[in-house]
């Protein structure tokens, strides 16, 4: 009979645990995603402050220009017309 107490108590320590371990991670996770989406609402409301006629200018690192650049072969003159309203 006790060591049956012992047993059912080992058990019911190490599912509390496992219970414990398991709701910790899910805890952390629902905590990181919470905090994502409140950066993204940061971001687009930042995005959304911003004045119309201001200039966004993203860095772009020399080696993605001189590949853009080799990519790019001469390619077909079109003539056009400008047209005047």
């Amino acid at each position: 009979m006790v060591k049956f107490l012992i047993i059912i108590l080992g058990v019911g320590w190490l599912l509390g645990q496992l219970i414990r371990y398991f709701l910790r991670s899910k805890l952390a996770q629902f905590a990181k995603q919470v905090n994502e989406a409140a950066m993204e609402q940061q971001r687009a409301q930042q995005r959304a402050s911003r004045p119309k006629d201001s200039v966004n200018v993203d860095y772009i690192p020399k080696e993605e220009l001189e590949k853009r650049k080799k990519d790019i072969e001469g390619g077909e003159y079109v003539d056009y017309e400008e047209v005047k309203e």
